[in-house]
């Protein structure tokens, strides 16, 4: 319990009432009298602030938290009496809020909401640790510092948003709404889809002579990309990943952009698997259907890059060993030009079995640094740094290329629309 500001002005007025004393203006024993009084009130406002019952609160919220999104949070507050109170709500660390402290004014059997806005900005468990309560007390002489439940657990998930914003189109529609370049063709295909009559441009080869006959008109058999093929999600989590770009590390990058290329697959009929290797280590087997993303999210939901060398000569041995059925591999990491002979072992083991893939981001302050900076003395020395480096790095993939690995250079933002781009040509040239 503290002093309120308030509580200066009496304190004042006896201070006051001691400099008439000394001045003879007044009696001492009125002094005396004046402070015992002051003290009498001020003990009494205390004692019935020590007594008041704390207003029960109840925080309404989300479980489930996107990152990086903001939404509201609402307290409830209950009050037995009429009193006026400061009120401010524990975010777990890392979060940003709005609309904290507050102050409110509560009355006898009524429930107050007051609501606010947070905002996580990092992944994983995250913890609200109650809330305060600053009471004053009747004669407002003095506060009280209240701490009251409830702590809740939430889970901060990658930004999911714009999967439930794709789930409302068909699986094109989605992949031309992520900015994947779609080329329809007729026939292609080995599955079978449906049939239906004849176009202009159909391949003889494709009509249905039987179903012809019977119907009297030309009738077409339509194919589609094969389903339950395999897709394996490899994620680096080391130090690679770390790199940061406006504020957000490219691990966060990579891991929307991988749920948004597992989302897609899992549309079209296949299995999605996912292996986080580096830093720590994750394993969710392949399946397929809808609800499998759940799976997936829940998983890679608390995972980080670590600074740690990965090592990715182990995880392409411990993925041959997983992963048995021949799959399509994405390998999501930032190549450097030292990682060349370790990255090339990794990638010739994966396929003798496997169709590889490595997307590696690059920063896009690289390419800021190449166009030197007249007014520093050592921006041309900074922009043919940057050009060696980016030749170093352009070496190793175009040794991948030469091994036979397909190999995406992309920024950040270029991630999603690549990934889907190069997963639906694989599908479409039946190269699984």
């Amino acid at each position: 319990m503290r002093p309120a500001p308030a509580m200066w002005v009496p304190a004042l007025l006896w201070a006051g009432c001691g400099l008439a004393v000394n001045l003879g203006q007044l009696p001492a024993r009125d002094w005396w009298l004046a402070g015992a009084m002051l003290a009498l009130l001020a003990g009494i406002d205390a004692w019935y602030l020590a007594r008041r019952a704390s207003p029960q609160v109840r925080r309404l919220l989300p479980e489930v938290w996107p990152l990086d999104v903001g939404r509201e949070v609402v307290l409830e507050i209950d009050g037995y009496r009429r009193q006026t109170l400061d009120v401010f709500d524990h975010v777990p660390a890392h979060w940003t809020q709005q609309g904290l402290p507050r102050r409110l004014s509560l009355r006898p059997g009524q429930c107050s909401r007051l609501r606010y806005q947070a905002t996580p900005q990092r992944r994983g468990a995250a913890r609200f640790a109650g809330v305060d309560l600053r009471l004053f007390s009747s004669l407002r002489l003095w506060t009280q510092l209240r701490h009251t439940p409830p702590d809740q657990q939430v889970r901060v998930y990658p930004d999911f948003m714009p999967l439930t914003r794709l789930a409302l189109h068909s699986a094109e529609r989605a992949s031309q709404l992520i900015g994947a370049h779609i080329q329809r063709r007729r026939g292609e295909g080995t599955d079978f889809h449906q049939m239906r009559d004849y176009r202009i441009g159909d391949s003889l080869r494709h009509v249905d002579w039987k179903a012809t006959s019977r119907v009297r008109r030309l009738i077409s058999r339509e194919y589609q990309d094969e389903k339950n093929q395999q897709l394996v999600l490899l994620l680096d989590t080391g130090q690679r990943l770390l790199a940061r770009d406006d504020g957000r590390n490219h691990f966060d990058d990579v891991l929307n952009a991988a749920l948004l290329l597992a989302w897609l697959a899992l549309r079209q009929g296949d299995a999605v698997a996912m292996a986080a290797h580096g830093g720590e280590q994750r394993w969710v087997a392949g399946k397929r259907g809808p609800g499998h993303l759940d799976t997936l999210l829940r998983a890679c939901h608390d995972l980080h890059p670590q600074a740690v060398a990965t090592d990715y000569l182990a995880a392409a041995s411990e993925l041959s060993v997983r992963q048995r059925r021949r799959s399509l591999v994405v390998l999501l990491t930032n190549i450097r030009d030292e990682d060349s002979d370790e990255l090339l072992a990794a990638v010739q083991l994966l396929k003798q079995r496997h169709l590889v893939c490595v997307a590696s981001l690059h920063e896009t302050a690289l390419q800021a640094m190449l166009v030197p900076q007249r007014d520093t003395p050592y921006g041309g020395i900074h922009a043919a740094a940057a050009a060696h480096y980016l030749a170093q790095r352009a070496q190793v993939h175009d040794a991948l290329r030469r091994h036979g690995v397909d190999v995406l250079d992309v920024t950040p933002a270029a991630l999603p629309a690549a990934l889907v781009n190069h997963y639906l040509a694989i599908k479409r040239a039946g190269r699984l």
